[in-house]
């Protein structure tokens, strides 16, 4: 289990774009659950939509990468330094089920598919309550940068 100090030490993400507020569960080199409290004052609410709130598909993907991310750095054992970026490789067979919305609690569960030749291929399922939001299949890489 982390906490948001543990995981601000992970991850490079700040506010408004840090997307995981805490992990439940990991079994290394195997699958993370991590959960993000979703609330009215999210930034992107106010254009997303004015009338009708609703959280947009990249930022669930999105959420889903980050706890991607603290599942392979743990897998790997290693915290990434500032020469350290991890990026999407790519994305496969995304499906919204369910608009997410202020006062939802995103909970992701994601599972490492296979590590080879430095790219990392994941499952993501993102809930809320029993409800599934979204499922993906995540592609992520990292890369040490100058």
């Amino acid at each position: 289990m982390l906490d948001i100090h543990q995981i601000l030490k992970q991850l490079p993400h700040r506010y408004p774009f840090l997307l995981v507020d805490r992990v439940l569960e990991v079994e290394k080199g195997k699958r993370i659950r991590a959960l993000k409290n979703v609330t009215i004052n999210e930034p992107f609410f106010t254009g997303h939509f004015p009338h009708r709130p609703v959280m947009p598909g990249v930022l669930i993907l999105e959420a889903m990468a980050q706890a991607a991310a603290l599942l392979a750095f743990d897998t790997l054992g290693v915290t990434p330094d500032d020469k350290t970026v991890y990026y999407f490789a790519g994305i496969d067979g995304a499906r919204f089920k369910r608009p997410v919305e202020p006062g939802d609690q995103l909970v992701m569960d994601v599972t490492l598919d296979r590590m080879k030749s430095g790219i990392f291929k994941f499952k993501g399922t993102t809930r809320v309550g029993e409800d599934i939001a979204c499922e993906a299949e995540l592609m992520c890489t990292m890369r040490t940068i100058a």
